[in-house]
């Protein structure tokens, strides 16, 4: 009799443990936030390696797209179509610079921080259209490493 109670208590307590989980990130895609038009709602974020960043489009003709010479080494790009939502995990430590690529030009950008930056050096060095080039350099000052 004690040894099924035993068995049943570790059962139990396995069933309902809580595993280590990812978090997941939302980023609003927005026509006007709190720092004015087509904007990402956060335009920085900190994540850890396997996070998952969900955006979502508020309003109509947004979509999220990584930025070629803004990822880690190893990390895959993403691509999302205009008015849909899209779900990237992050797989690398470094910078990861994103885009809606309607609104690239107006400054909408947004610099995701995974862990250590390692690809700082790379990811100021791209050129950037309009007000997105203005828009990344106050992002880099959010980025310690």
């Amino acid at each position: 009799m004690n040894r099924t109670l035993a068995v049943i208590a570790l059962a139990a307590a396995t069933a309902f443990a809580v595993p280590a989980m990812a978090a997941e990130h939302e980023v609003l895609m927005l026509n006007k936030g709190d720092k004015g038009a087509m904007v990402f709602q956060p335009d920085f974020l900190k994540a850890e390696p396997g996070d998952t960043i969900r955006f979502v489009p508020q309003d109509k003709s947004h979509n999220a797209e990584t930025i070629k010479g803004m990822l880690p080494a190893g990390a895959e790009g993403f691509k999302g179509k205009v008015n849909e939502e899209i779900t990237y995990t992050v797989t690398q430590e470094g910078l990861y610079g994103i885009k809606c690529t309607p609104h690239y030009g107006m400054g909408m950008v947004m610099l995701v921080s995974v862990g250590e930056s390692t690809n700082l050096e790379e990811a100021k060095a791209v050129k950037h259209p309009g007000k997105a080039k203005k828009h990344f350099a106050e992002l880099f000052e959010k980025v310690a490493n």
